[in-house]
C-alpha cells in the first residue's frame, strides 16, 4: 500500500530548481515547493487513488496526511485525492487558513471544495474574512461554483453578487483577481445573469476605489461583448 512518505519521496525526486524558478515568476510561493509539474502531480494523484481504492475512506486519511506535511505539491495532491463527502467544516476552515499561494488555493477550490455540501455557505462566509488567501478562496470558490454547478437557479447567485460588490475595493492583487474571476463566471452562466453581472461591473468601473474600478473594467472586457460565445 502506498504511503505518504513514498509520495513525498517522489515529489522530492521529480522537483527541479528550474520549475521552482518558473513558479516564482508567476507569483507562486515556492518556500515549501519542490518544483514538480502539474501534469505529473495529476498522474501521481491518479496513482494514489488507484492504489487506495476509488471509493475507499482511506483516501480521506491519506489526504489529511499529505496536507499536514506543509509541502506545496502535497497540498495540491491532497485536493486531488480527498473525498468531498468526508470533508468537514472544520477541515475546510483549517485548510484555507493554511493557504499561502494562489495556485494551491485555486486547485483546492476546483478539485475538492466545490464538491462539498458546504461549498455555497463557506464561499460566502470567506468573502468577508480579512485574510488574503481565505478571502481569495471565497471568491475562487464562487467562480468554480458558477462554472461547474449547472443546476443552480439564478437567484442563488444574488448573495454572491452582493459580496462581489461589497469586497471589490480590496486592492490586494490575489483578492481582486479572484473577485473579477467570480463576477465574470457568474455573468457567463446565461443572459439574465450576464445582464445582472454587467450592471455590477459598470457600477464598480465608476467607483472611487482603484481596486473596484479595476475589477469592474476587467469584467467588462468579457461581459460587455455583444456576443457571448462562452456562455455556459
Amino acid at each position: 500500500m502506498i504511503t505518504v512518505a513514498q509520495v513525498m519521496a517522489t515529489i522530492a525526486s521529480e522537483g527541479t530548481e528550474q520549475a521552482r524558478a518558473g513558479m516564482a515568476r508567476y507569483g507562486i510561493e515556492v518556500t515549501n515547493a519542490a518544483g514538480m509539474s502539474m501534469p505529473r502531480l495529476r498522474a501521481l494523484g491518479k496513482q494514489v487513488v488507484a492504489e487506495l481504492g476509488r471509493k475507499s475512506p482511506a483516501r480521506h486519511d491519506f489526504a489529511l496526511g499529505l496536507w499536514a506535511t506543509g509541502s506545496h505539491e502535497a497540498r495540491i495532491l491532497a485536493a486531488l485525492v480527498d473525498l468531498p463527502q468526508f470533508v468537514t467544516a472544520d477541515q475546510m476552515d483549517s485548510w484555507v487558513a493554511d493557504l499561502d499561494s494562489w495556485d494551491v488555493c485555486d486547485q483546492l477550490c476546483m478539485n475538492l471544495l466545490y464538491l462539498t455540501e458546504l461549498a455555497w455557505p463557506k464561499a460566502l462566509e470567506w468573502t468577508a474574512r480579512p485574510e488574503e488567501f481565505v478571502k481569495r478562496a471565497g471568491f475562487a470558490l464562487i467562480a468554480v461554483i458558477a462554472w461547474k454547478d449547472k443546476k443552480a437557479p439564478d437567484e442563488a447567485f444574488e448573495p454572491f453578487l452582493e459580496a462581489i460588490e461589497r469586497e471589490a475595493g480590496d486592492d490586494r492583487n490575489f483578492v481582486k483577481k479572484a473577485v473579477s474571476w467570480a463576477l465574470r463566471h457568474i455573468g457567463k452562466r446565461n443572459e439574465p445573469l450576464r445582464v445582472r453581472a454587467l450592471a455590477v461591473a459598470e457600477r464598480l468601473a465608476a467607483s472611487d476605489k482603484r481596486a473596484a474600478r479595476w475589477v469592474g473594467k476587467d469584467a467588462l472586457k468579457e461581459l460587455a461583448a455583444k456576443t457571448q460565445p462562452e456562455l455556459y
